[in-house]
């Protein structure tokens, strides 16, 4: 049922110059998880005791995470997970399996305008219209089958073990689920499963779920044949449209995985391995650092380097905006925006005493005018390396559970650019690169990562929607400059992304001067005293001899690393 198609991207700026880091020739001490939940980590922990390897605690881990993060990810979604293989062939060594929700046959370009031409918001984000085929049921099987040691019966179980016996709804399930009351509400499955009369469940209280822990014994069985083929997949197909969906039973069968090449660029005495297109991180990352190569940062006090890093930033998701889109059915200039010839010449438009107004770059036409995900890092004993990101975009995806099945499903579809020039859910405009049309994957932000220098190697990633890439960007510059695991997924962050046209920032990431400074250069700043993201980083010291982990702190009580000697 899935394919395994491997899409090489014609990149000839992209060497494999990562070939002569060495990491090949020496193994790590230690094996390491970090995720952005404790019992996920414990899940990979045990297969790895078990004898697995990092891509059967991967599927321990994703799995898992779909049971004790309803709320970030699950079945009902889809992934991207990078992979990292030490001892093959210099060009053999990385793989992206691209699991990307793809939409429906039945959707058209626009299906979220009204009869006046305007986006209806809430047909692309709550209920089943806004879902797209998931893919993480494809990708479990597709890394278990195809790098795992282990059975699927043994990397599933652990997952299947929370479903059945339950656990304590935690910080992150309750904060989160209070943004989706009212949508889990309208549906009765969901309603069932994931409220109490009619109300968010209590902090703490033990959460079962059967259904789920069933279906996962069907897709361990089958090999996640059935989710895609046969009375499960009919039923789900009935259950989506009965309630407004437009899915079909060939959407699931026509579903696959697909792997492409992970594309690579050197920055700082690393080489980046990152993710393609249908993501549009690696090779927005790629075009930061190239321009900002130009710069010595070290040189540059806070205020200046802000100014470089937001000008970078504005570039990138500007072209991004105009260029990214579904390799399969657009064009993407990856090996152009990725160039080096191509970031001189935006650096070139930057002055570096002034904001550039973001109306005064080439763009899109603009139209008048919160976030969920999870990820986690791994490294095994051999060196094999996964940085594996899952999504169900929004929290809870869009709140909707077919009768039977036990997992929501995703509101993906907002990812696509309902409108040229119209904002989705996370404020990212697009143009007709990243347009609806069946099958197509939506553009995404995910962005797992690997940093290999000679001294020091590391995977990491985050969720966070349309900040995604500037936080990599943001947490790689703390590793290069000799931060610890802890300190990179722990520093303040700030985010621009071209539209809208101005600098959000944690707290903490400036202070009041620095805030003025950057005022006086005629940026807009929008401190926040909300954060964002949940960053896991695995990370190998190759002169110190360990491997150590850092799990974002913004939700501290939740998630964590754990390392097995």
């Amino acid at each position: 049922m899935i394919r395994h198609v491997l899409a090489l991207s014609a990149l000839l700026c992209c060497t494999l110059a990562f070939a002569q880091s060495g990491v090949a020739s020496a193994k790590p001490p230690e094996a390491a998880i970090a995720s952005a939940n404790k019992l996920a980590t414990a899940a990979g922990m045990e297969v790895l005791k078990a004898g697995g390897n990092a891509f059967d605690a991967a599927v321990a881990v994703s799995a898992a995470l779909g049971v004790v993060e309803p709320e970030s990810s699950g079945l009902g979604g889809g992934a991207f997970a990078l992979l990292y293989f030490p001892d093959k062939p210099a060009d053999q060594r990385s793989v992206f399996v691209d699991a990307r929700e793809k939409a429906p046959l039945a959707a058209t370009r626009d299906m979220y305008l009204d009869a006046k031409g305007e986006p209806n918001r809430d047909l692309s984000v709550n209920g089943p219209l806004a879902a797209a085929i998931p893919g993480v049921p494809a990708a479990l099987w597709h890394v278990q089958s195809h790098y795992g040691r282990l059975s699927f019966k043994q990397t599933l179980a652990p997952a299947i073990r929370l479903a059945e016996k339950g656990y304590a709804w935690g910080d992150k399930n309750f904060a989160m689920q209070s943004f989706r009351v009212e949508t889990l509400a309208k549906y009765p499955a969901a309603a069932s499963q994931f409220l109490r009369s009619g109300k968010a469940m209590a902090l703490g209280s033990n959460f079962k779920q059967p259904d789920l822990a069933r279906t996962l014994r069907l897709i361990r069985d089958s090999h996640s044949a059935q989710f895609y083929s046969g009375e499960f997949a009919e039923k789900m197909v009935a259950g989506v449209n009965a309630a407004g969906g437009i899915w079909s039973v060939k959407d699931l069968a026509d579903y696959s995985v697909v792997e492409r090449r992970a594309l690579n660029f050197s920055y700082g005495g690393y080489e980046f391995l990152t993710a393609p297109p249908p993501s549009s991180g690696g090779t927005a990352l790629a075009c930061i650092f190239n321009i900002l190569a130009g710069y010595d940062l070290t040189k540059l006090n806070r205020v200046a380097r802000a100014h470089l890093l937001v000008e970078a930033m504005r570039r990138s998701y500007r072209d991004r905006a105009i260029y990214m889109g579904d390799p399969d059915f657009t064009e993407v200039p990856v090996a152009l925006l990725m160039s080096t010839d191509y970031a001189a010449g935006l650096r070139a438009s930057i002055n570096p005493d002034k904001a550039t107004p973001s109306d005064m770059l080439p763009g899109i036409s603009m139209s008048a005018q919160g976030t969920d995900t999870t990820h986690f890092s791994i490294i095994d004993k051999d060196g094999h390396m996964v940085a594996w990101t899952q999504t169900v975009n929004l929290p809870f995806g869009n709140g909707f559970v077919a009768p039977g099945t036990g997992f929501l499903l995703n509101n993906q579809m907002d990812d696509f650019s309902v409108k040229p020039g119209v904002p989705n859910a996370f404020g990212l405009v697009g143009d007709d690169a990243n347009a609806i049309a069946p099958g197509k994957r939506p553009l995404s932000s995910m962005t797992p990562t690997f940093m290999i220098g000679a001294d020091r190697v590391a995977v990491l990633g985050t969720p966070g929607g349309s900040r995604i890439i500037t936080m990599v960007l943001l947490a790689a510059l703390e590793l290069i400059d000799g931060r610890d695991a802890q300190a990179a997924t722990a520093a303040p962050r700030f985010h621009h992304q071209y539209l809208p046209d101005a600098i959000s920032a944690e707290a903490g990431a400036f202070t009041e001067a620095e805030i003025t400074a950057l005022q006086k250069r005629g940026f807009t700043v929008s401190p926040n005293e909300r954060t964002w993201g949940n960053m896991q980083i695995v990370l190998w010291d190759k002169k110190a001899g360990k491997v150590s982990t850092g799990s974002d702190p913004r939700w501290k009580t939740v998630g964590g690393g754990d390392v097995y000697r």
